[in-house]
């Protein structure tokens, strides 16, 4: 079996699996992992990083093994395709190869394996189509530095089977983006995966009748729609991701506090922990809630990952940036924020001509108008209590304890113990151990205070 063989085989395969050929990297992956070469080589020879040529391999694996039935990886992939090449030629009306060209043809609808138990099982596999409306979720063209929690997240959605997951973090960390890596590397592994987000459909019964009505071709019954989506819950894998939770949140209170028309989503979250079922629902989003902590993971089946920034100078690699020298000082400036990154770059593009370095020696943390809009929407969501903390806290360069801050705000302990834990679930607050207990807040969110806030 050669290369070319192999190359038409696996286009046909993903063909049936996507509706999509093989692109050039898929193709240059394939080549390489067949001719014995490790991600690192093939990483170069396509100009990608590593952990990008991983997931493509890891995303084709998980094509092979779901359109062949068999469990396919690296390891075994060139010596499974050769086995089923000569199972292939022994039985011509399975599949064949012909001509002097030699193709491999195959027919994704008729497995090698003739046992007739076997074509029992995926005759009823294939009248279970699964289905997935990924039509809200972004399109991810780069994926930098988060090989650990991509794995963290694999780990628990298949072999931990969570019923709540929470991804939090601060605006443009990376939360969404990691999740959808995580769906497209992962699709085979759910009857249903639904995504939606608070921003489009903030009411809990609209998206429920969403659901089942693209699910079904037909409205979802009136009464008891919560039972109904239980009951799917319980017959299908499914996986729901609801992005942007934070929007379920009163704005000026306390973090992680229900506005009074979305109290239906509490009851949602709860159920889903306590309810017996085999899916799992995803939350994105920037604030805690009560119901996104787990307290005991042996009673609730609830995971949360807390995302911070990254630290890899990979991110700026395709942003056009000039003195890779200096990459990493201005990783660490905006705190490994892959937006704020992005943004700074296009400063640093048109007014520095991309060199970083050259904006460095401004010595100052400059925000861009798009950092600015975020920070404000993200400060418009504090309490009066939160805010008046941050403003304080923003007048210092070192760590603040809580006796000064009480002293300084005049506030009551109840006050301001609960206004400290709420900017921590809104990961805004950091606290430092050492003789005293004391917190600071992060560089860039200091400078937005201090700029735009103290009035």
């Amino acid at each position: 079996m050669n290369v070319k063989e192999v190359l038409q085989f696996a286009d046909e395969l993903v063909f049936a699996q996507t509706g999509k050929h093989l692109d050039d990297i898929q193709e240059t992956v394939i080549k390489g992992v067949w001719q014995g070469e490790t991600y690192d080589k093939i990483a170069e020879q396509c100009n990608r990083s590593e952990s990008h040529v991983r997931d493509i391999g890891y995303k084709l694996w998980q094509v092979f093994s779901e359109q062949l039935d068999e469990d396919i990886n690296k390891r075994n992939f060139r010596s499974t395709f050769k086995r089923l090449h000569i199972q292939s030629s022994q039985n011509q009306k399975i599949c064949h190869v012909n001509g002097s060209n030699h193709n491999f043809h195959f027919s994704p609808q008729i497995l090698y394996n003739t046992n007739q138990d076997n074509q029992e099982n995926i005759t009823k596999s294939q009248s279970k189509s699964p289905y997935h409306d990924l039509t809200l979720a972004p399109k991810i063209t780069h994926f930098y530095d988060r090989t650990l929690e991509l794995q963290t997240l694999s780990h628990w959605l298949t072999t931990q089977n969570p019923r709540l997951i929470s991804v939090l973090g601060l605006s443009g960390i990376g939360k969404t983006t990691l999740v959808k890596q995580f769906v497209d590397l992962n699709l085979p592994q759910f009857d249903v995966i639904i995504w939606k987000s608070i921003k489009l459909s903030n009411s809990l019964d609209t998206i429920i009748t969403e659901i089942f009505t693209l699910i079904n071709h037909e409205p979802v019954q009136t009464d008891n729609k919560l039972t109904q989506l239980f009951n799917l819950l319980r017959q299908q894998k499914c996986l729901i991701i609801l992005d942007d939770v934070q929007e379920l949140f009163t704005s000026g209170q306390f973090a992680g506090q229900y506005k009074t028309e979305y109290k239906d989503y509490k009851t949602f979250f709860t159920k889903m922990t306590e309810i017996e079922h085999q899916s799992s629902l995803i939350l994105i989003g920037q604030e805690q809630c009560q119901e996104m902590l787990c307290l005991d993971e042996e009673l609730y089946p609830v995971k949360c990952l807390e995302l911070e920034g990254v630290d890899n100078t990979e991110i700026l690699k395709n942003l056009k940036l000039k003195d890779e020298e200096s990459w990493p000082t201005l990783i660490n400036l905006y705190e490994g924020n892959p937006v704020y990154l992005k943004d700074i770059a296009s400063l640093i593009r048109n007014i520095f001509m991309g060199k970083v370095s050259e904006f460095l020696k401004e010595d100052c943390l400059l925000l861009t108008e798009d950092i600015k809009f975020r920070l404000n929407e993200l400060f418009d969501r504090l309490s009066l209590i939160e805010q008046q903390i941050v403003v304080e806290l923003s007048k210092f360069n070192q760590p603040v304890s809580r006796e000064d801050l009480r002293q300084a705000l005049s506030l009551s302990s109840t006050d301001l113990i609960n206004g400290l834990q709420s900017l921590s679930k809104r990961y805004l607050l950091k606290t430092i151990e050492g003789e005293k207990i004391s917190f600071n807040l992060s560089p860039v969110f200091t400078e937005y205070v201090r700029t735009c806030c103290q009035d």
